[in-house]
């Protein structure tokens, strides 16, 4: 390989190194709430009511509620990862961190409510 090749090679590493520190410090500073907004608010709602037409639809509880705020996060948790009734699972979607960003996002509604 030539000198010029071996740079171009170096280079393409080096990018490829960037990139991948750079998709990760992303996902670090992704947050619950921007998770909840991305993947959830289009039917729990923005505020996590459940007042969504979809939420409506579906009859969608209210995250505030006392019935969703006397689960654990073990259940929560499972709950995200594994879906019930018509909750998809997510558990092929997001990772685990971003399952646990999303279950302090939940208990943190509850404080604004």
């Amino acid at each position: 390989m030539t000198r010029t090749g071996m740079q171009k090679v170096m280079l393409g590493a080096a990018a490829a190194g960037l990139m991948l520190l750079f998709s990760s410090s992303v996902r670090a500073q992704e947050t619950g709430e921007s998770l909840f907004k991305a993947k959830c608010a289009m039917c729990h709602g923005p505020d996590g009511a459940g007042k969504s037409p979809m939420g409506q639809a579906l009859k969608i509880p209210d995250l505030h509620s006392e019935d969703v705020q006397k689960r654990s996060d073990a259940e929560l948790t499972e709950l995200i990862a594994k879906g019930k009734n018509k909750m998809p699972a997510y558990e092929a979607k997001l990772s685990k961190e971003q399952i646990t960003k999303l279950v302090g996002f939940v208990r943190d509604l509850a404080k604004k409510h």
